[in-house]
């Protein structure tokens, strides 16, 4: 299997920089075809780093609770906004809505190709999860802000477009 770190991943903060979202959606493909298979995440344990935008000199926190459900790989964490400056800003970005999306880092153990494209990933090390402005899979999202607005209105932008598409 070829070993390489893969990037993919809904989020939510609160004014103490407290992070939920879903970082990997069951049922559906990322952009590259490439989907995560109940069971996968098996082996992911927490603590894992909250990174922004997969860089490693970026670390803002935290996950710090890594649920599997039937909806997908649910994640908590905690930004650290009172240590960390640039945790600050992101938890900033992420209540403003510019950015609202996660994106897993990780290194396959076992896929199968799909038909049609891409690949069906049956296990694999879950390494980082990133804070992102576009996540490989458009269903990865901030879940939960106590108070911004703009992630409600954002989310309703994105349902009225998918209506659209459809």
């Amino acid at each position: 299997m070829n070993q390489r770190l893969e990037f993919k991943a809904d989020i939510a903060v609160d004014d103490e920089g407290l992070i939920t979202g879903l970082a990997w959606p069951f049922g559906s493909a990322d952009r590259v075809g490439d989907e995560i298979a109940p069971g996968a995440f098996k082996s992911a344990a927490a603590p894992l780093p909250l990174l922004f935008a997969h860089d490693p000199k970026q670390a803002l926190g935290a996950w710090t609770g890594l649920v599997e459900t039937a909806q997908g790989l649910e994640v908590r964490g905690q930004l650290l906004v009172n240590d960390v400056p640039r945790a600050k800003e992101v938890r900033a970005l992420v209540k403003a809505g510019g950015i609202d999306g996660l994106s897993i880092g990780f290194i396959t153990k076992k896929a199968v190709a799909r038909k049609g494209g891409g690949r069906l990933i049956s296990s694999l090390d879950l390494v980082e999860i990133s804070l992102v402005s576009v996540p490989m899979h458009p269903g990865a999202r901030v879940t939960s802000a106590k108070t911004a607005d703009a992630l409600r209105l954002a989310e309703a932008i994105r349902n009225a477009a998918a209506a659209w598409r459809a």
